[in-house]
């Protein structure tokens, strides 16, 4: 019944729905008079602004918060959660970080970049394409708009500028009418299991594959009339040459990608593809790319852009080297594989108005930049997309993304519970024991720690804890597939078995720790014995410093941050050692400390393995075999123990114990264990004494 509760309750806090943080009262104390907040909507998580005029009540635009919307996973896992206003006409009144868990700004760069970034959204416009530390910075117009980077922070502002993008426009079609009344929860989807056998030249019949031809004589006509005209020497002397020759597929629908790709290249794609994202293949030849020459791998183009009622839409380049299935019919000099992420709301049965704006520059100093626009529009089919539908939790494209590694990490698990579950057979070589918990405890490391970044943390705790003191749930794990497997496995784990699961055999710190202690001890390193009293007391750093955390997370998130450090996984596992040398310092001295003191943070100062110790209280069964003759008389195990786990009457402390299983490897061995050996002895000697005794009284 516990072990039912409990999958119950994980299941139920993890399923529940995004909320925001934000109070009617914290938003009037934001957004003073002469300026009204409005009740927040029932349909969308919005509040409206108003503002008196004379007898008039006007709206100013809408507050909302982009994790309610858009709860893009940053770098830490953990989404961005920005306050964002907009006006009526889809400008930008405000942008702030509400908060935020990325690494590079809480002890690298600190947050002031990170708040000066989002400040320079204001006054810009969801109708601009926003790009993000263009090499050239340009005046922004009404089509575009420049803004800075974070030198050492590219992928977590990337992340905020999706966040902030897509948040906004699903507040503009819903509320501002953008998408002319189009529902943007109500998206078609690609079908794809829909896949025909079609020729490029059938492709590019059915408008599948888009074909732009553009001599110099063409572009020239562009700028005719204007300032731009005459600008291109180049051009000009080769009239009929060929400018640009472009083709433009949606290779993402299979009927496309799998006729345009090998199928190596196609499950390639697949691969780096989220449930719901959608990429754009583009392959072109002639004098002008659609890459540029100061263009940066896996950035935004800004010489191909792309909108959706009348709303531009991001896409990034993937950075991925396709092959062609047909290289004879289409161009394989410059191509490039753009993404749209699910979160963008891309409605595959809506036209799509791709654009290819052409630049001249005329003057030295300060030139002129006279642009042109080459349009062209992209409809799929029907038979290749579903009817509009409502969206899937974009968590699910995350799970779909990484199914391999769920799979492998699902297959391991199993493999470690069955060896738990029948420990007598796993146990009854000890050689085999050794080399099983050698292999999974590499495989824990590699592909565990840092293959698939699945170190549990005591940062899940206290991000449950502030989620549940803010009255949002805790969905943002979902974003984090194999912290949800993890976590479901060790609660399961500490029912049946307590604490020593997780610490003894699935953390990849705790796994290093172990590897560099036996190290020490085969260098015959000067062992610390520690004295049972004074270990006694250095367990209880743990509870305290549990304590403290978990207190300083319901009053202080910027204190909490601070605490956590004391844990070293995020640095030894997730940034793996890429930081501050500090951090590296301390978590690299914990290590060699290990090597003369056998996994000292683990069983001292991990305040992870202290909540696991109290969750694990509700353990289900004394799973350690003893005999009657452990403690009293024989101490082998409680001496062999190195986690001093064992106390002097032969009861097992699981909630110190780690689950090594030396005790029980013991236990089984008629080499190791005295009681079994006296046993042994004795069934071999009574037949002797007995067949003695017979003897006698037949003599007599």
């Amino acid at each position: 019944m516990r072990l039912f509760i409990a999958c119950w309750l994980f299941l139920f806090i993890l399923g529940q729905a995004w909320a925001g943080v934000l109070t009617k009262a914290e938003l009037v104390r934001r957004f003073p008079a002469p300026l009204v907040v409005g009740d927040k909507e029932v349909d969308v998580p919005v509040w409206p602004l108003f503002k008196q005029n004379a007898t008039a009540t006007d709206l100013v635009g809408y507050v909302f918060e982009s994790v309610d919307l858009a709860p893009i996973p940053g770098f830490s896992g953990v989404p961005v959660n920005l306050l964002i206003a907009i006006n009526p006409q889809g400008s930008f009144l405000e942008v702030a970080v509400l908060s935020h868990h990325e690494p590079v700004f809480l002890d690298g760069l600190g947050e002031a970049p990170l708040f000066q970034f989002v400040q320079q959204y204001k006054n810009l416009s969801l109708k601009q394409n926003i790009a993000i530390g263009a090499r050239t910075k340009r005046a922004a117009d009404t089509t575009h708009a420049d803004i800075d980077g974070v030198s050492k922070a590219t992928a977590s502002v990337r992340i905020i500028n999706q966040s902030v993008l897509a948040s906004a426009l699903k507040v503009s079609r819903k509320k501002l009418g953008f998408a002319q009344g189009r529902d943007p929860d109500q998206l078609a989807r690609i079908r794809m299991a829909v896949v025909e056998k079609l020729s490029v030249t059938q492709m590019l019949e059915q408008g599948l594959i888009q074909h732009v031809r553009l001599s110099n004589k063409a572009v020239e006509a562009l700028f005719a009339g204007g300032p731009g005209a005459g600008l291109d020497a180049e051009g000009a002397r080769d009239p009929e040459g060929i400018f640009i020759d472009f083709y433009l597929a949606y290779v993402s629908v299979p009927s496309v990608g799998r006729n345009l790709l090998t199928e190596r290249s196609w499950n390639k794609l697949r691969n780096r593809l989220d449930e719901g994202d959608h990429a754009m293949l583009v392959l072109s030849r002639g004098r002008y790319s659609v890459l540029g020459d100061d263009f940066v791998r896996g950035t935004v183009p800004d010489r191909l852009l792309l909108k959706q009622d009348g709303l531009p839409i991001d896409m990034r380049d993937l950075d991925l080297e396709l092959n062609l299935a047909d290289t004879a019919s289409l161009p394989t000099e410059n191509n490039v594989v753009l993404r749209i992420i699910s979160q963008a709301g891309l409605d595959a049965a809506s036209p799509l108005a791709f654009s290819l704006p052409i630049t001249r520059s005329k003057g030295i100093v300060y030139p002129e930049r006279i642009t042109r626009n080459v349009d062209l529009s992209y409809r799929l089919p029907a038979r290749f997309h579903t009817t509009p539908q409502g969206s899937d939790a974009s968590w699910r494209g995350t799970w779909t993304g990484r199914k391999v590694e769920l799979l492998s990490l699902l297959a391991g698990l199993a493999l470690l519970a069955g060896a738990l579950a029948w420990q007598k057979r796993l146990v009854r070589d000890s050689r085999q024991f050794l080399w099983f918990r050698r292999v999974f405890l590499l495989f824990t490391i590699g592909f565990i720690g840092y293959y698939a970044q699945g170190q549990l943390s005591i940062v899940n705790l206290t991000g449950a804890i502030q989620a549940a003191m803010a009255g949002r749930g805790l969905g943002f794990f979902l974003f984090d597939p194999m912290t949800v497997i993890l976590w479901a496995f060790v609660l399961f784990s500490l029912l049946m078995w307590g604490r020593g699961t997780f610490c003894g055999w699935l953390c990849p710190f705790g796994a290093l720790q172990e590897f560099t202690g036996k190290l020490g001890q085969w260098l015959r390193l000067p062992q610390w014995k520690i004295r049972p009293r004074l270990d006694a007391r250095l367990k209880w750093i743990k509870y305290v410093l549990l304590a403290a955390i978990l207190a300083s997370s319901m009053f202080s998130s910027q204190l909490t941050d601070k605490l956590v450090e004391l844990e070293p996984f995020k640095t030894a596992i997730t940034l793996n050692f890429v930081r501050a040398w500090p951090f590296v310092a301390y978590a690299v001295g914990l290590l060699l400390l290990s090597s003369v003191s056998y996994k000292f943070f683990c069983r001292y100062l991990c305040p992870f393995g202290g909540a696991l110790a109290l969750l694990g209280r509700v353990r289900l069964f004394s799973w350690i075999p003893r005999r009657k003759e452990c403690g009293t008389p024989c101490q082998t195990c409680r001496h062999r123990c190195e986690y001093h786990a064992i106390a002097p009457d032969g009861k097992v402390d699981y909630g110190e114990c780690f689950q090594c299983m030396d005790c029980v490897v013991i236990y089984a061995s008629d080499e190791k264990c005295a009681p079994l050996m006296l046993d042994i002895k004795r069934a071999r000697t009574i037949p002797i004494v007995r067949a003695t005794v017979e003897e006698s009284s037949n003599a007599a």
